[in-house]
């Protein structure tokens, strides 16, 4: 029996099409404002610390107070460190992924990691064990990006310190060197605003996935294949490269101008959801604001006049800094490499994508939409050969 439910006009990508029900969060694009749970993230991120918001998403709560928040610390810390089997691979696949970068490395070394640790198919697993699976991946996604960026910057890799929190432990991981107070935390602000977003093309991927009842490796993974995509995830160091290729504030009229006219987009501008400024690139400005310096003048000055030639050549659309602009100025003031932003993004993105994929597994419905056909008409007779 055809069960193709038949629809009059189909979105563009789908959008606003409503796929099944969340209580993980959502984006009100029209108010400007996007939630974890109960909580609104960007007031997350002033407040509270990523093992927190990482224990919302996992647990449905805040920790309750500083000794919950102190056992769930705990519980996270050694999953850090990589199996044996893992960490011999990874120069071998740094070399090999040289000319992609982490991101690209992440994908192969995450599968290895879920084999080597023995996931199993969430369809197999209580909810318990998917949990366990979900926690011990992310805990070890910044320790194989930091890893395989510094072998492929012939560097050895630094071990994880157990003392450290999630960002503070990232960034030493990264560089060899603690960080700072105030660049840990703002990085720790950026990381926890970009934990989830909706059902935005990798989450969704990674439902998608799950719900064929997949391991949690193998969920992950297409998720970061969706993310590396340049109009997802892979743009904070494009809209970095904006600011380089334009040079000097007298460039900035006719620089865009040009672009704009001849249909480019403008990197770092616009969301697909969000029709007033994304609350995100709201935050970011303001911890970019905290640094202060030339960089951050001359972002400043860029979004205000892209924002004036975008509303004068393109009447009508609301397009607005989005959170790739400020979060590639943030990073680059907190000394992390530009190829190493989309992987830092991923960093966050990590927990959300395995929360998403925990309450997918809890329905066993797999996830099969249809199409639309719209090719000749068949049947018409397969044409003989000769």
């Amino acid at each position: 029996m055809n069960t193709t439910v038949v629809q009059s006009e189909i979105p563009r990508g789908l959008a606003g099409v409503v796929v099944t029900d969340t209580q993980l969060g959502d984006v009100r694009g029209r108010e400007g404002f996007y939630h974890y749970r109960q909580y609104s993230a960007v007031e997350l991120a002033e407040s509270r610390t990523f093992e927190d918001v990482w224990h919302l998403m996992f647990r449905g709560a805040l920790p309750a107070g500083a000794a919950e928040r102190a056992a769930f610390t705990a519980e996270i810390a050694p999953l850090r460190r990589l199996p044996d089997a893992v960490s011999d691979a990874l120069p071998a696949l740094a070399r090999a992924t040289a000319l992609s970068g982490p991101l690209a490395g992440l994908r192969t070394a995450l599968s290895l990691l879920g084999a080597s640790a023995g996931f199993r198919p969430v369809y197999d697993l209580d909810p318990e064990r998917r949990a366990a699976d979900a926690l011990a991946a992310c805990a070890a996604v910044p320790t194989l990006l930091t890893a395989l960026y510094r072998l492929g910057q012939g560097l050895e890799p630094v071990e994880p310190r157990e003392d450290l929190p999630y960002a503070a432990n990232y960034l030493y991981m990264l560089t060899g060197h603690e960080p700072d107070a105030v660049r840990a935390r703002a990085v720790e602000r950026y990381l926890i605003a970009t934990v989830d977003h909706g059902f935005n093309a990798s989450t969704f991927t990674a439902r998608v996935i799950a719900s064929t009842g997949a391991d949690v490796a193998a969920c992950l993974t297409g998720a970061i294949g969706a993310l590396s995509g340049p109009l997802h995830g892979g743009a904070p160091s494009r809209a970095l490269d904006t600011l380089d290729a334009i040079g000097t504030a007298d460039r900035i009229d006719p620089w865009i101008r040009e672009r704009v006219l001849a249909g480019d987009r403008i990197m770092g501008f616009g969301h697909p959801v969000y029709r007033t400024e994304d609350p995100r690139s709201r935050m970011l400005r303001e911890i970019a604001g905290g640094f202060g310096g030339p960089l951050v003048d001359f972002a400043v000055e860029v979004e205000r006049h892209v924002e004036r030639i975008l509303a004068e050549l393109k009447p009508g659309r609301e397009l607005h800094t989005n959170v790739e602009f400020y979060a590639g100025v943030v990073m680059e003031l907190c000394g992390l490499p530009r190829e190493m932003f989309t992987p830092t993004f991923c960093a966050a993105r990590v927990v959300g994508w395995s929360a998403n994929v925990l309450e997918q597994a809890a329905d066993s419905k797999i996830i099969r939409p249809a199409a639309r056909y719209t090719g000749p008409t068949p049947p018409q007779p397969v044409p003989v050969l000769g």
